[in-house]
């Protein structure tokens, strides 16, 4: 599975790739410090994955998940945020995000969805 971190915390994205270097199926092919450098990455890897961050400069990730979407269904998305407000839940998964989760929360979840994804994209 290829999947792309988009989070303006270096530090974050570091956490992330290791907790993610447990899965052998997974290739983490790019990292993006703000929405900008996400969506080209995104164009340049084709992840199977976006991991998305909601505040992020240039633009934001919800901003991200709708040119995502306006340009198919590709990638799987996953809203990962220090702000899980309501707003911002109803507005991404209104736009298309396959999964929204707060960091601090529920990065156990993220684990669990990672390994569902995986499942499914063996058997595809």
């Amino acid at each position: 599975m290829k999947l792309l971190i988009a989070d303006d915390s270096a530090l974050f994205r570091d956490r992330l790739k290791t907790l993610l270097n447990n899965f052998e199926f997974v290739s983490v092919v790019a990292e993006a410090g703000n929405g900008v450098e996400a969506l080209q990455l995104i164009q340049e890897t084709d992840p199977d994955v976006a991991i998305l961050d909601v505040r992020m400069p240039e633009l934001n990730g919800i901003e991200v998940l709708k040119k995502i979407r306006e340009g198919g269904p590709r990638p799987k998305v996953i809203i990962l945020t220090n702000y899980p407000y309501k707003q911002y839940r109803d507005r991404s998964l209104a736009e298309g995000a396959d999964y929204f989760f707060d960091k601090n929360q529920n990065i156990q979840n993220l684990t669990e969805i990672i390994t569902k994804l995986g499942n499914e994209m063996k058997i595809e």
